[in-house]
C-alpha cells in the first residue's frame, strides 16, 4: 500500500481530490473525518450525515472545520460540493444520491438502515467503504453482486481487524506461501457480557455501551472473522471457533493447530484470547518447497510446517482513508466477498428467552453471535445474528441454544430480510432470483 501516498500526493498537487462522504458520526466517525481532514493530503470529506445532526457537526469541529453548511435537498448538497463547501445532514440518502462525490465511508454500525444506503450508492455509482462488518457478514454477498453490476468497489476499510488479516493473507500468498489459517487476537471473551457489564469501559473510553458489549461477548469478533472467511474461502473448525487461551506469543502457536485439517478445509479463520501481541492479527501459513523451507528457517521463522506471520497492531481510523485511495484510484477492495457466504453469524441466547419477547440485537442483553459454516447455517435454517433484533420468540429457549427462522416472527417490510432471501436464493446450486430494482 506504499504507492497510496505518492498517489494521493499526486491528486492534492493537481488539486483533484477524492472527494468523501461518510454516514455516521460516531466515536469512530469523528476519529476518520479528523484523520482525513488533518493527514490525508488529496482527500477531502465534503459532507457528513448523521441522525442527530449536532453529531455530524461536532465531527467537523472537532477537527478543526468551523464553516459547514446545513442542507436538506441533494440540489443544496450539490451546490455546497461545487463551492467547496463542507455540508453536513440528518439525511443520509442525499450523500448517497448527490454528484461530485467519489465514495462513501459507511460507520452506522446498523444493518437495516445500513442496507438501504449502500443500495442507493450503488445504484449512484458511488464506491463504498464499510466499517460495518455486522451488514458486510449478513447481506454482504448480495450486496457485492450489486456493486458489480454498477461497476463500483464494495469492500471492508483497512485498520480493523478484518482487514489487516486480509493484507496480511496477500503478503503472504505473494511471497509464495499457502495461507492456512487467519487469527484475531482477543484480550477478552465472555459471551454473557452485557451494556451494563460494559458500561464503565464504555464511559472510559467515550464508547457507546453497546458497541462495546459486541467487542466482549463475541459477536464483533464473529462477524469480523466471518467477513475474512468469505473473502479468502476459508471456513470455521467448529461452532464459534476455536478460541484458544494463550498467554504466551502467538508464534509459540504454530504447534497448536492440526495441519492436516486445516488443509482439509481449505484453511480456517480462528480468535485467541490473550495471546502476544495484542491486539493484533496473524496468518499461519505452509510452504511445499523444502528448498523455500530452509531459507524459512534462516530468517527465524522456525522449521515448520506452520510458519508465524503477524501485524502487532491495528490503527482503526488511522488507516481507513487508505481503503478509501485503493477503491477511487486503484479499483482496489481491501475486503470483498468472494461469492456466496462460507461463514455465517448465528444467533445464540445469551440467557434464558421466553416466547413472546422481542430480541433486542446485537451487542445487548439477549444473544450473541457465533460463527458457523454456512453449509450448516442453511441445513439447520439458523437465524442470523443481523437478523435477529426485532424478531419476536414464538417459544421458549434456554440460554446458549442457537436460534433458527422456525423459534421467530420476522419483522415485516424489512430491506435486510429481502437481500438475505436473494443472497441465498442467488448463491443456491441451479437457482437464481431476480435482484432489487
Amino acid at each position: 500500500m506504499i504507492i497510496l501516498d505518492q498517489a494521493l500526493k499526486a491528486r492534492a498537487a493537481t488539486g483533484n481530490p477524492i472527494k468523501v462522504a461518510m454516514i455516521g458520526a460516531g466515536f469512530m466517525g469523528r476519529g476518520i473525518a479528523n484523520q482525513i481532514i488533518n493527514s490525508v493530503p488529496g482527500m477531502e470529506l465534503v459532507a457528513i450525515s448523521n441522525r442527530h445532526i449536532d453529531t455530524a457537526k461536532r465531527a467537523y469541529l472537532e477537527a478543526g472545520i468551523e464553516n459547514f453548511k446545513i442542507v436538506s435537498t441533494v440540489a443544496d448538497l450539490e451546490d455546497a460540493i461545487a463551492l467547496g463547501q463542507y455540508a453536513v445532514t440528518e439525511d443520509a440518502m442525499l450523500l448517497c444520491q448527490a454528484d461530485g462525490i467519489d465514495a462513501i465511508i459507511e460507520v452506522t454500525g446498523t444493518i437495516e438502515y445500513a442496507a438501504h444506503l449502500v443500495l442507493s450508492a450503488i445504484a449512484h455509482h458511488k464506491h463504498i467503504i464499510l466499517m460495518n462488518a455486522e451488514l458486510d457478514g449478513t447481506i454482504g454477498p448480495i450486496l457485492k453482486v450489486y456493486a458489480d453490476r454498477a461497476g463500483v468497489v464494495l469492500s471492508a476499510c483497512d485498520g480493523d481487524q478484518p482487514g489487516v488479516e486480509m493484507n496480511l493473507y496477500r503478503f503472504v500468498k505473494s511471497i509464495g506461501l499457502t495461507p492456512l489459517l487467519c487469527g484475531n487476537i482477543k484480550g477478552l471473551q465472555d459471551p454473557y457480557r452485557n451494556p451494563t457489564t460494559q458500561e464503565g469501559f464504555a464511559k472510559r473510553w467515550g464508547q457507546n455501551p453497546t458497541m462495546v458489549t459486541s467487542f466482549a461477548d463475541g459477536s464483533k469478533i464473529s462477524f469480523e472473522q466471518a467477513i475474512v472467511a468469505n473473502g479468502t474461502g476459508m471456513k470455521v473448525a467448529k461452532r464459534g471457533m476455536l478460541g484458544y487461551e494463550y498467554t504466551g506469543h502467538v508464534d509459540e502457536m504454530t504447534k497448536m493447530y492440526d495441519v492436516e485439517q486445516l488443509q482439509q478445509l481449505g484453511g480456517i479463520v480462528d480468535y485467541v484470547v490473550g495471546t502476544k501481541p495484542g491486539p493484533g492479527v496473524f496468518v499461519f501459513a505452509t510452504h511445499d518447497d523444502p528448498k523455500q523451507r530452509h531459507y524459512l528457517n534462516l530468517y527465524k521463522l522456525g522449521e515448520g510446517p506452520l510458519y508465524s506471520f503477524y501485524t502487532p497492531y491495528h490503527l482503526c481510523h488511522f488507516e481507513v482513508p487508505l481503503s478509501v485511495a485503493r477503491a477511487v484510484l486503484f479499483q482496489d477492495a481491501v475486503l470483498s466477498p468472494l461469492g456466496g457466504p462460507i461463514v455465517d453469524v448465528v444467533t445464540i441466547a445469551k440467557i434464558n428467552l421466553k416466547a413472546g419477547e422481542t430480541l433486542d440485537g446485537i451487542g445487548r442483553y439477549m444473544t450473541y453471535g457465533q460463527c458457523e459454516n454456512s453449509e450448516i447455517v442453511h441445513q439447520e435454517n439458523l437465524l442470523p445474528m443481523g437478523i435477529a433484533e426485532g424478531c419476536r420468540l414464538k417459544r421458549d429457549i434456554p440460554q446458549d441454544q442457537a436460534l433458527t427462522y422456525d423459534d421467530v416472527e420476522l419483522p415485516e417490510g424489512r430491506l435486510c430480510d429481502q437481500l438475505r432471501a436473494e443472497q441465498t436464493a442467488y448463491f443456491a446450486p441451479s437457482k437464481t432470483l431476480a435482484l432489487v430494482k
